[in-house]
């Protein structure tokens, strides 16, 4: 693809893989290459008046690390170039960037309508944690935009969902939702964890907030936690940056480095990830010893038309079920050598979980059952490690199931 031009970049248009590496780089009087960690709390002013105007707004510039560190705003700045986002502000993890996306723009008497489907945790935050606020909320059947529609009460001020959803990769549409959304004068928020900035871009289709955890794909190795958020600058400047500011689940800046650090082989990681995925999801539904095969790749996906609409390839997670019960999905995992057991994913190494012991073990057997969740249920994040290794290790666990 050629490149265009564009006042951003010295003129011209970069690629993502491209801006990855260089945008919102903020370089001190000594010329360093890589980013500079400004790993302090606080900052020194030439004048009293100077401080007086920093924080009344007059005169831009940092005033404390819980508000802005300069380390962060590069973080930040490279999001919203690769998101195409007016504006973002990094949090301290990606349950942080959830509930502050939700909790900045809610008050009492509020309704939230939410797709069912969600990781554990962003499940607690809806069902439990907003209507001890007095926020009426309505779980529903993410994939059926009629449920969307049916759930739209006069007090509607968000609706929220993952797609494709954690952990057997449902999918809802963006595009659809939004526009049901609009009519309602809701906000969308949608967590874009799974699929990465660079395989879905909710904003064009419609949505208002991207969340994502960055602990996951963006860091890519397992090494820190961080969550951002994005959206338009009335949103993130002065709802999500208050709430942020007064609140306090800010993003380390030595965390922010490493992200920075992360996002410059992005693009590498994810095409290498997706392309092994899609290889073993493959793999994985010629087996004898596998019930059923979850992959948005896949033309055998439920829902693979509208991947192929609204996603830029299958993405780098795999779910299945394995043939049997608890019992032989605890022989298969333990019987691995590369995969190893945890409940995290995005990482450079490949991971394996039970999402109905670790993630989703909280909620009942018939809420898992009804979200697709069953003991025989296994999730696979795909790391870098070589495909070939990686299928001779799953054939090898399989035949543990027989």
């Amino acid at each position: 693809m050629g490149a265009t031009k564009d006042q951003k970049s010295g003129g011209i248009a970069w690629h993502p893989a491209t801006k990855l590496v260089h945008e919102g780089t903020l370089r001190s009087q000594f010329g360093e290459t890589s980013e500079a960690i400004f790993l302090n709390s606080g900052y020194v002013y030439q004048s009293a008046e100077q401080a007086e105007a920093r924080f009344k707004g007059d005169e831009e510039g940092y005033v404390y690390s819980r508000y802005a560190n300069p380390t962060v705003s590069m973080f930040e700045a490279r999001m919203c170039a690769l998101e195409g986002a007016p504006a973002a502000r990094g949090t301290a993890s990606g349950m942080a960037a959830v509930s502050a996306s939700l909790l900045c723009h809610l008050k009492t008497g509020d309704h939230v309508v939410s797709a069912r489907a969600l990781f554990g945790s962003c499940r607690y935050i809806v069902e439990d944690l907003l209507p001890r606020y007095g926020i009426e909320t309505t779980l529903v059947d993410g994939r059926d935009l009629d449920a969307w529609r049916e759930a739209v009460k006069p007090n509607t001020r968000v609706f929220f969902f993952e797609t494709p959803t954690n952990p057997v990769l449902e999918l809802v549409d963006i595009a659809g939702v939004s526009a049901i959304a609009k009519k309602a004068g809701a906000l969308v928020v949608v967590d874009n964890v799974f699929a990465t900035p660079l395989l879905q871009r909710p904003m064009p289709l419609g949505a208002d907030i991207v969340v994502y955890s960055a602990t996951k794909h963006i860091d890519g190795q397992g090494r820190c936690l961080g969550g951002v958020v994005l959206g338009p600058k009335e949103f993130i400047e002065e709802k999500l940056h208050n709430f942020l500011k007064h609140t306090g689940p800010s993003l380390s800046p030595f965390n922010a480095w490493v992200l920075l650090k992360g996002l410059e082989t992005l693009t590498v990681r994810v095409d290498r990830a997706c392309a092994s995925a899609a290889a073993i999801a493959d793999f994985l539904a010629a087996r004898k010893e596998v019930a059923r095969v979850f992959y948005p790749g896949r033309a055998d996906h439920p829902q693979h038309k509208l991947a192929k609409k609204q996603m830029g390839g299958g993405g780098p997670m795999v779910a299945f079920e394995v043939k049997g019960d608890k019992e032989a999905a605890f022989r298969f995992m333990n019987a691995l050598s590369i995969f190893k057991i945890s409940n995290n994913l995005g990482d450079a190494k490949s991971l394996i979980t039970h999402p109905a012991t670790t993630t989703h073990q909280r909620l009942s057997p018939e809420v898992r059952a009804e979200l697709g969740i069953f003991d025989r249920s296994v999730r696979l994040s795909i790391g870098l490690e070589d495909v070939n290794d990686l299928m001779a290790d799953l054939d090898q666990a399989l035949v543990a199931v027989r």
